[in-house]
């Protein structure tokens, strides 16, 4: 058992890299002259679309700044969930009851789009339809989860389960929360085998992968008397008709635009050792996704192979050896909280990655001086990004722009206070801690 004030021994890195190979072997390939389709970022959205577009005859190239998966589409804890990061009674007071129905339908396709590329690709991903189930820190937080059952229920003809407090045994060996709501649509997978099977689906199809590339500069320019855009790159320059921007939380000064309306923050993970067998049946008994009602949350799930995962906001800022070493003795603490069965577990792995939060905490895909993008998953990305990697490629091919995320603005800062450098995460990391002893 750790002693209080004892050093965690773990590897600093994220259980899945242990794995999977996610970077290319052999010679990198060479950044061509010229493409159809540059995309920008190699995580889910950006080879969701180069599978896609590649698929359909388009000459396509990624370029990425570091190696293929490398930010969060292998950092993540491989949740595919249904739902938004708002719940669906505060998304219809946003967005209102229409939209609101389109984008919970959408979010039950991405689940769906995972499981077909899986399918399809045959990628050994660990893929499986567990459910998910969201558990109340508070027991005012288990009549949230009646409203929201009662509305998707009414508005969207699909049935979520309520769990009340004293029959939440048979989903968690955890006393502490206050009911739980289930939703047998969510998945869980391996996410970085996930993202290096769309990486060699999207190079089977034939697009070029080009790691170690990163974009420095994009213009627009006319080429060989066709309207595009020149992208510079640390490995050469690219000319390209369409450009996608598929960089989420890693969104940088080269689309300045897209960086001003996404916040980057920090989501830190810890891994336990391999569990006895029938100590990890104990705790999620029927293998799902869980995650906590907190805005402050955790979330957390038995590896494949029998190790507890537990992550969560730890700290906003992104990751740095100091930040993984402080989210690990916080992470492990609020684990034992949770789980006491596991104080005696060893940490054997602790890594941090980046989200992507929009203003307003939605989704956003579209055009914004005259690039595609798609990003602003909130923590719900390994289905969503796929999904609208997947319609961004249709939508550059001449299809509609992918509803309803196209249809909403995508906001930036009140009056404008923000470059892409979040010098407010301390002050929102105070507030939302306040929010969750408050409410």
């Amino acid at each position: 058992m750790r002693r209080a004030g004892a050093t965690l021994n773990f590897r600093q890195k994220p259980f899945w890299w242990d794995t999977a190979t996610l970077e290319a072997e052999g010679p990198q390939s060479p950044v061509p002259e010229r493409s159809d389709v540059a995309v920008i970022g190699a995580g889910y959205t950006g080879l969701a679309a180069a599978r896609e577009l590649a698929r359909r005859g388009t000459r396509v190239v990624v370029l990425e700044a570091e190696t293929t998966g490398w930010g969060a589409s292998s950092r993540n804890g491989g949740m595919v969930l249904t739902g938004l990061k708002l719940g669906v009674v505060e998304l219809r007071a946003k967005v209102g009851r229409e939209l609101t129905a389109e984008m919970y339908r959408a979010s039950m396709e991405s689940v769906d789009c995972v499981e077909q590329i899986v399918r399809e690709e045959r990628i050994d991903c660990d893929f499986a339809r567990c459910g998910h189930l969201e558990v109340a820190s508070k027991p005012g937080h288990y009549g949230r989860f009646e409203d929201w059952a009662e509305t998707i229920a009414r508005d969207f003809g699909r049935e979520v389960r309520l769990v009340p407090r004293e029959s939440l045994g048979s989903e968690i060996g955890s006393a502490i929360y206050f009911g739980g709501l289930v939703d047998e649509g969510s998945a869980g997978l391996n996410p970085a085998r996930y993202v290096a099977g769309l990486a060699a689906a999207a190079e089977r199809a034939g697009a070029v992968i080009c790691e170690h590339a990163r974009v420095e500069r994009v213009e627009r320019l006319t080429h060989d008397g066709a309207p595009g855009f020149r992208l510079s790159t640390q490995r050469g320059t690219v000319h390209a008709r369409e450009v996608l921007v598929a960089t989420s939380g890693y969104t940088g000064a080269a689309t300045p635009a897209l960086r001003r309306r996404i916040v980057p923050i920090g989501s830190y993970i810890i891994v336990t050792e391999p569990l006895p067998e029938g100590l990890a049946t104990q705790l999620v008994p029927r293998g799902r996704m869980i995650f906590d009602s907190k805005y402050f949350l955790h979330y957390f799930r038995l590896t494949p192979d029998g190790r507890m995962l537990f992550g969560g906001r730890a700290a906003f800022f992104p990751e740095t050896p100091e930040t993984i070493r402080r989210s690990a003795e916080i992470l492990r603490r609020d684990m034992v909280r949770v789980y006491p069965q596991l104080a005696a577990a060893s940490v054997a792995y602790a890594w941090g990655g980046t989200l992507d939060f929009a203003f307003d905490l939605l989704p956003h895909a579209g055009k914004m001086d005259c690039l595609h993008f798609a990003m602003g998953y909130a923590g719900h990305g390994v289905a969503m990004a796929t999904y609208l990697g997947t319609r961004m490629a249709a939508a550059i091919l001449g299809d509609a722009a992918p509803a309803p995320f196209a249809q909403v603005t995508f906001p930036m800062a009140p009056l404008g206070l923000y470059n892409g450098r979040p010098w407010f995460l301390p002050l929102a990391s105070l507030w939302y801690r306040i929010l969750d002893v408050v409410q």
